[in-house]
């Protein structure tokens, strides 16, 4: 059948018996992995340790014939409907899993595949067989992604505050199986039954450098020289690159510059500006002239250009360091103002 949509592929996900395989395709590995392991947990349900009705297939294997179609005919010993698991699946294997469908059989075919192009022999034939689910696993960002992160939560038997949401999708990124152990994590810290609120996000999924870095921009962009100095020096500790400092600064200058043309609101932010930030952030936005913070980006903006030009970290750093020190004192001036 044709490439599912959301709602059709959670169906397919949830209840499979009314397809004899599934192709996962996409660019992030980690959901197409826990897709399929929730498509093995969705058939075989309290026989997950029963080796007559799995069968994983390494990619070699299932490519010459009568391999994955001898499989798909198979029947468990012990009853029920068996599992055929292919890791690896690339066009090399269109034939077999054509040949596989053309042989009766009620075994349910998992198919792993990477970035699997439109014109991919695979996904073409997956695609045009009635009895076959395609879904795409890519990688999911924004409100999508925080989406994900609740649902994760819940299935642990935790709820989470919407901002913490947010928070935790901008800092997780689009990495699925670390998303998940930072999921477990959080559930463990507040309990079951628990709330994950922005204390909690920050307790569990912050790490020392991300952290740090928001602290030395906040600070230099609210004119409070010596804190964002402080703040600069565990972020280059921690091994923060010195071009990672300037687009993380040229970031939060768009940030605010996006808050100002919004009337002063950082409430149309996505994500939304961390509650312990807060201060930082409207009190930048007050003080900020909209061709000085124009200007800041330019000169950001250079320097980052410059670091590409030195052979040396230490004097990268210096250059970065630089950089943020002169917005530091400058928001300090339009401060005493």
């Amino acid at each position: 059948m044709a490439k599912l949509d959301a709602r059709r592929a959670g169906a397919v996900l949830a209840d499979p018996s009314g397809v004899r395989a599934v192709l996962l395709h996409g660019d992030d590995a980690g959901l197409v992995r826990e897709r399929a392991e929730g498509l093995v947990r969705a058939v075989l349900a309290g026989a997950m340790d029963d080796p007559f009705r799995m069968a994983e297939l390494g990619r070699d294997e299932a490519a010459k014939p009568g391999v994955l179609a001898g499989e798909a005919a198979s029947l468990a010993m012990t009853g029920g409907r068996r599992v055929v698991r292919l890791r690896e699946a690339t066009d090399a294997h269109a034939s077999a899993l054509k040949e596989a469908l053309a042989t009766a059989g009620e075994a349910l075919l998992v198919l792993e595949g990477g970035e699997l192009t439109a014109r991919s022999k695979l996904r073409v034939l997956a695609e045009a067989a009635p009895e076959v689910a395609v879904i795409a696993c890519y990688r999911e960002r924004g409100e999508e992604l925080a989406g994900s992160i609740g649902r994760l939560l819940k299935e642990q038997g935790v709820g989470a505050d919407p901002a913490a949401l947010s928070w935790l999708a901008a800092r997780l990124g689009e990495d699925r199986m670390l998303m998940r152990r930072e999921v477990e994590k959080l559930a463990l810290y507040v309990g079951p039954g628990g709330r994950v609120d922005e204390e909690a996000a920050l307790a569990c999924g912050a790490e020392g450098d991300a952290l740090e870095l928001d602290e030395a921009l906040m600070a230099a962009t609210a004119g409070d020289v010596a804190a964002a100095d402080r703040a600069l020096d565990a972020v280059f500790a921690e091994g923060t690159s010195p071009v990672q400092v300037l687009r993380a600064a040229l970031r939060h200058l768009q940030r605010l510059h996006e808050a100002a043309l919004a009337g002063g609101d950082a409430g149309v932010l996505r994500p939304p500006v961390f509650f312990r930030h807060k201060g930082a952030f409207d009190r930048a936005l007050r003080i900020w002239p909209a061709p000085a913070r124009e200007a800041a980006g330019a000169a950001l903006l250079e320097a980052e250009k410059r670091t590409k030009t030195t052979a040396f970290r230490d004097a990268d750093a210096a250059l970065a360091r630089a950089a943020v020190a002169a917005v530091a004192r400058q928001a300090a001036g339009f401060g005493r103002r």
